[in-house]
């Protein structure tokens, strides 16, 4: 909704986020996107102990997060919307397309989680040695070129006992919940983007699922990881901007798209 409280006439883009933070996922391409979009940015895993609905805690479960993020469209948007998720966030908005069909028009996941069959998460070993820097580097294809301000953050953060109690809760509910198998009943096209270099889920093993998507497309991009809104800004700002604009119809899913 626009200030006035009256719809906007740009297009409704909700970012849905992982166990980062909203700022810290999006830094790099929100005051892109809000050129062309009405752009929300609910706080889902909110590991800082704000995770609820309006009838109040649940366990920090997918499906707690996906009633979070019905509750939210519902409250705060009031019309169909684009999803744009990365990692955790993307096992999240794919049951929410799934289950909310009439809620969604397309769809972006970024290096999602939930379509392999194993992960390599690092934040459990990070966390036990207190090693907040390792945890950063973990994301990145080229450790070296993260933001410093990403490490400063987190080394705060893990310092909050109340925070990290959070987030292995939020990863003990969520980390087993895999989405592979109702691939096949996402009716909105969506783009898939993946990074060549990507750490934590396997790029290959999932644009080979995402090819389950009836109505996708696949990206897979060289030179990063985990995050490729931060490392590779500058192309997936094009990318989603181009695929959620554009007046052409998806229709079936297309061969996997050569490295960039």
């Amino acid at each position: 909704m626009s200030a006035a409280g009256k719809p906007s006439e740009r297009p409704a883009m909700v970012l849905v986020n992982g166990l980062a933070e909203q700022e810290q996922t999006w830094f790099a391409n929100v005051r892109c996107w809000r050129e062309h979009f009405e752009v929300h940015l609910p706080e889902l895993t909110a590991a800082t102990g704000a995770c609820g609905t309006s009838r109040g805690p649940r366990p920090f479960s997918i499906d707690h997060l996906v009633a979070g993020l019905r509750e939210y469209i519902d409250r705060n948007v009031g019309r169909r919307v684009h999803l744009v998720a990365n990692s955790m966030g993307g096992k999240v908005a794919i049951e929410f397309a799934v289950r909310s069909l009439e809620m969604v028009n397309r769809m972006v996941l970024l290096a999602p989680s939930g379509l392999t069959r194993q992960e390599r998460l690092p934040i459990l070993a990070g966390m036990r040695v207190a090693d907040s820097d390792a945890l950063v580097k973990s994301v990145f294809h080229a450790p070296e070129q993260a933001p410093e301000h990403l490490f400063q953050h987190y080394r705060q953060r893990l310092h909050d006992r109340t925070y990290r109690r959070n987030l292995l809760e939020v990863v003990r509910h969520t980390a087993e919940h895999r989405v592979r198998e109702i691939l096949c009943l996402v009716r909105q096209p969506t783009l898939v983007i993946l990074g060549a270099s990507d750490r934590i889920v396997d790029p290959i093993e999932s644009a080979k699922v995402a090819h389950r998507l009836p109505r996708g497309r696949i990206k897979i991009l060289r030179n990063c990881g985990h995050a490729p809104q931060i490392e590779r800004a500058d192309t997936v700002n094009r990318l989603v901007g181009g695929f959620l604009l554009s007046p052409h119809a998806v229709r079936a899913n297309r061969p996997v798209g050569s490295l960039n």
